[in-house]
């Protein structure tokens, strides 16, 4: 049951219809993308900056070490991606759901996303320091290092997740719900103000808070 006053987030649901089944061989940089199916098409290394991509869905991509920076990903669905790094540095995000994907490094710092989905997924380490994140819901995912650094967030829920280390330094956060999520440790603890956490949780944070505010316990 939703804490009265923590608002959760507003996904919308992603229909596809009538999609193109191509191979990806005419994706270029700058390049606008509509109605598209990539079915286990081989992204690596390729120069994609500032590509647009538009109720697009793809299955068994690879994207390892693509260069997306400044892409845009709208009314997308995107499975069984794979990509040890993923790098898309100040991407756009709109009505995005990425499911049962691996991804190592990840590089979306300085992001917009919205209405955004991530579900059963293995990330390792994600950076969206100075991100902007309205309506994203993580569900079902373990991440082993994510960073949300003066990132600006409204309506965020991690939802039955693993979080090894969250560092939310600096971050500004309303609505943001981490119940029923599990994580091993958490760095700049002022950077929690606006979240809503459970008892259990309480507990890890509170020798944190502790050491914060120069309190001995003994």
């Amino acid at each position: 049951m939703k804490k009265p006053g923590t608002a959760s987030p507003a996904i919308d649901p992603i229909v596809l219809d009538n999609l193109l089944d191509v191979d990806g061989s005419l994706a270029r940089t700058g390049g606008d993308h509509d109605g598209e199916r990539f079915d286990r098409v081989d992204f690596d290394g390729r120069e994609l900056t500032g590509i647009t991509f538009r109720e697009c869905e793809f299955s068994g991509v690879s994207m390892n070490a693509t260069k997306l920076r400044g892409a845009t990903f709208a009314e997308c669905v995107i499975s069984d991606l794979q990509a040890p790094i993923f790098s898309a540095p100040r991407s756009i995000w709109r009505d995005v759901r990425i499911e049962h994907s691996r991804l190592g490094s990840v590089e979306v710092y300085e992001a917009n996303m919205r209405s955004v989905q991530i579900d059963g997924s293995k990330l390792d380490f994600v950076n969206l320091r100075n991100a902007n994140l309205t309506d994203v819901l993580l569900s079902n995912c373990i991440i082993e290092e994510l960073d949300l650094g003066s990132a600006t967030v409204q309506r965020l829920e991690l939802q039955n997740c693993r979080i090894g280390t969250l560092d939310v330094a600096g971050a500004r956060f309303k609505d943001v719900d981490l119940r029923s999520s599990d994580f091993s440790a958490v760095h700049g603890i002022d950077g929690l103000r606006g979240v809503t956490i459970d008892d259990s949780q309480l507990s890890l944070f509170a020798p944190i808070i502790a050491a914060h505010l120069g309190i001995i316990v003994e």
